[in-house]
């Protein structure tokens, strides 16, 4: 009797064992298949959508702002006044900004009147910006200095420009809209090369910009370079 009991211990202990090492078996395995599977691949970050810069404020557009031409006999500052003339100081911006005057003749001088300018170096740069603006009222003299959009009448100003060498009161009354003033500098606007008068033709320059005027007309002073101060 006391040999079964021992061999029913015996019997017991050794099933207990072999359950706990079944277990401890598949616990094993269960760990390592979780270590076998790969894990989930990261999203990628979302690409930022690019933000455009701001847009100039509308009344940067009302601010007066100086330019400067470097010129070939030296330096010239133009303070422009878009209050005076709003399309037109808009206008002579944006020239400025597209550096429409680098390279640019002053191939009209009439003394004692006026100095005329604004035909690209590069005829397909005239012929891209001529697109008539509006016009704008006439707020402002034509004094000494002033600077005016050139016309062929009402609604016909594109990229031409006259600087007044005199008080030219009488333009005032024929549309012409001063939106800017040199402020420094006019004793050398004063002393362009005038010697060929009105002789340089404007049809020409448009049609063959400086290659025209360097042949024809070699010195006349010009605009090397405007910026916007």
């Amino acid at each position: 009797m006391r040999s079964q009991s021992k061999l029913l211990l015996t019997l017991c202990a050794a099933l207990f064992l072999a359950a706990c090492s079944s277990s401890t078996d598949q616990q094993k395995k269960s760990a390592d298949a979780e270590r076998a599977i790969p894990p989930a691949p990261e999203k990628a970050a979302p690409t930022p959508t690019p933000v455009p810069p701001p847009a100039a404020a509308p009344e940067e557009k009302t601010k007066t702002f100086k330019v400067r031409f470097n010129t070939s006999k030296g330096p010239i500052l133009i303070e422009v006044h878009p209050d005076w003339a709003p399309i037109g100081a808009e206008q002579f911006r944006k020239l400025v900004q597209a550096k429409f005057f680098d390279g640019v003749r002053f191939f009209r001088i009439v003394p004692n009147f006026v100095v005329q300018f604004g035909l690209a170096a590069n005829p397909a740069v005239t012929k891209k910006w001529d697109v008539a603006i509006k016009d704008d009222p006439v707020t402002q003299t034509n004094r000494t200095g002033a600077l005016s959009f050139a016309t062929m009448g009402p609604g016909t100003r594109t990229t031409q420009i006259f600087i007044n060498l005199k008080s030219n009161a009488g333009l005032d009354t024929q549309g012409f809209a001063p939106f800017a003033q040199v402020i420094e500098g006019m004793e050398i606007v004063e002393h362009f090369y005038a010697g060929y008068g009105e002789r340089p033709d404007q049809g020409a320059i448009t049609a063959e910009g400086n290659a025209y005027l360097e042949k024809s007309f070699p010195d006349l002073d010009y605009i090397k370079t405007a910026t916007i101060l």
